[in-house]
């Protein structure tokens, strides 16, 4: 309970911040900046190496997957029932499409299953959301704006990511042993600050914009993230036989909120915006009750 309550008191002390403090442009640039290229990689580094493969550890990284082309298929078919227009459709697949496995995933797993919980977070995020953000985020950012997907863009943005470059390291040191425990005790510092950092940008960024006419699109696509992709990866995991904590952080992974880069992608790319940041705050909100729920149902 400590754990999860410093997650919703750094969020809404970002929120108080940035409605009565009015911080220095550039804050949520800068706490970003540090939270991507040296919390994350750090956290990374010290927690790859402790994963245990198994043969189900495959799981975790399918519940992404599932997630998001699950979402492109169901908000394609929704476009066409309800005459949405492509920039609805390509908005509620990036955001719904893509969790917020990292920022809020992180922490939140790790609150609720400790070290454990958090390497095989890791792995999911890595492995799973991280390349479908910067290989299908980018497809169906383009796609659904009328441009064309740049597959030099897509290659750069996997090779040069810091926590990428950093799990290939932790991969390897891994498979070497593992770090001494000077560089461990190291990683795991300043993997740390991730948490408060991360939920307090979240906090700074947070909009809720309600609109009557994007209240159908808002319900779906709300749906689907924090309720219908869990239950089918759930579904899956219990298909193949996979149980215990693997079962458990894949289908936790599969139900965190939506992702603020998507929403930012979205943006980029114009894919109605506003719907975008709407889901995104309203996501952020709900998550933070329905992830431990979810937790609960499944015993843990």
């Amino acid at each position: 309970m400590s754990a999860l309550l410093l997650l919703f008191v750094c969020l809404v002390l970002g929120a108080l911040v940035a409605r009565f403090a009015r911080p220095p442009a550039g804050t949520v640039a800068g706490l970003n900046w540090w939270v991507l290229n040296i919390a994350l990689p750090a956290l990374v580094l010290a927690m790859i190496p402790r994963v245990h493969f198994d043969r189900h550890l495959w799981f975790p990284v399918a519940t992404m997957w599932v997630t998001f082309f699950g979402a492109w298929l169901l908000f394609a078919v929704l476009g066409r029932l309800f005459g949405w227009s492509r920039s609805r459709v390509g908005a509620l697949t990036l955001v719904c499409g893509l969790g917020n496995t990292s920022f809020m995933g992180y922490p939140m797993v790790q609150a609720m299953h400790g070290q454990p919980g958090l390497a095989l977070a890791v792995v999911s995020d890595q492995l799973g959301c991280f390349p479908l953000l910067a290989a299908g985020g980018i497809v169906v950012a383009s796609l659904y704006s009328g441009r064309q997907p740049s597959v030099a863009l897509v290659v750069r943005r996997i090779a040069t990511f810091p926590a990428f470059i950093a799990l290939l390291v932790g991969i390897v040191a891994g498979i070497a042993g593992g770090w001494p425990d000077a560089l461990d005790h190291l990683f795991l510092q300043l993997g740390q600050t991730l948490t408060p950092l991360a939920l307090f940008s979240v906090g700074l960024q947070f909009k809720l914009h309600l609109h009557r006419d994007q209240l159908g699109a808002l319900s779906s696509g709300l749906a689907w993230k924090l309720a219908l992709a869990p239950l089918v990866g759930w579904g899956l995991g219990m298909l193949a036989g996979v149980t215990g904590l693997t079962l458990v952080v894949g289908v936790l992974q599969a139900a965190m909120a939506p992702m603020i880069s998507a929403a930012i992608l979205a943006d980029q790319y114009q894919l109605e915006p506003r719907l975008a940041n709407t889901v995104l705050g309203a996501g952020i909100v709900l998550s933070l009750a329905t992830v431990p729920l979810a937790n609960l149902l499944m015993g843990g």
